[in-house]
């Protein structure tokens, strides 16, 4: 009994258990803080994904910056000289950064994707022929899912070149194609009219949509180009609603849709 008093007594072993439930209840206390200010910035800012991400990296900063404290308090603790073991690592860093290099790099690359606003958790983005959007952006790697369900993980210091589709805007662009004997006026009437009630009906629009004209003279019919400029990722929304609204408002003006035909003619 009394081995068991003397060994909870002795700081070398209750000090080191102290420390750590400081250091614990320090990074609750940053998390609670944390979540709050930025919070009440989610509130009033439309960058809510930016300002998640800058949140994910202080609470990652704070943890590891409390693993380092709390290391070397308990290192004093066994009468360690810390002042020896800071000026030591000037050559043990050397060794062990050589090591750790990879690591390191994929570090500073975190740090810099997120202080440049490259991309944040929730864009859709591009990384080597790879599109999908990201789940998750750490100091360490960025998993980005596509809408398979697919995910890549990959190392920051390995992303390089990024196509970021949710930066500002995106363009929904349609051909509609209809035959050389419909009246032209009236197709880009029609045309007019859809555009008008569809941006009525979307607030994800962004401007007037732009009935652009006649874009090709096809084979078998004269194509015409609509476009619209959207909030990102809404393009392919948008244009499935414009094909869908073009082709009810052509059956009902009675204008045609051509298809591809072959016209044969006999050798006699």
């Amino acid at each position: 009994m009394k081995t068991a008093i003397n060994i909870l007594t002795n700081p070398k072993v209750y000090l080191p258990i102290i420390y750590v439930f400081i250091g614990m209840i320090i990074y609750n206390i940053t998390k609670i803080v944390l979540d709050k200010v930025f919070n009440k910035k989610l509130k009033n800012s439309n960058q809510t994904n930016r300002i998640l991400t800058i949140k994910i990296l202080f609470k990652n900063i704070v943890k590891y910056i409390l693993i380092i404290i709390v290391f070397l308090a308990i290192l004093t603790v066994y009468k360690v000289d810390v002042n020896a073991v800071l000026a030591g690592l000037g050559i043990v860093g050397l060794i062990f950064g050589l090591a750790i290099q990879d690591i390191i790099k994929d570090l500073l690359s975190g740090i810099s994707i997120i202080l440049e606003n490259q991309y944040m958790i929730g864009d859709v983005i591009e990384i080597n022929g790879f599109k999908g959007e990201v789940k998750f952006l750490g100091l360490r790697t960025t998993r980005i899912q596509n809408y398979k369900g697919e995910v890549m993980i990959l190392s920051n210091r390995n992303i390089n070149q990024v196509i970021n589709y949710s930066t500002d805007y995106s363009l929904a662009i349609i051909d509609v194609p209809v035959s050389y004997e419909s009246d032209f006026i009236k197709v880009e009437n029609c045309l007019k009219k859809v555009a008008k009630e569809l941006k009525k009906d979307y607030s994800v629009i962004k401007e007037d949509i732009n009935v652009l004209g006649i874009d090709q003279l096809a084979d078998s019919a004269i194509v015409y180009q609509v476009t619209a400029k959207v909030e990102a990722n809404n393009q392919y929304q948008i244009q499935r609603e414009m094909k869908k609204r073009i082709k009810l408002a052509f059956d009902k003006e009675n204008l045609k849709i051509p298809y591809p035909q072959i016209e044969v003619h006999n050798g006699k």
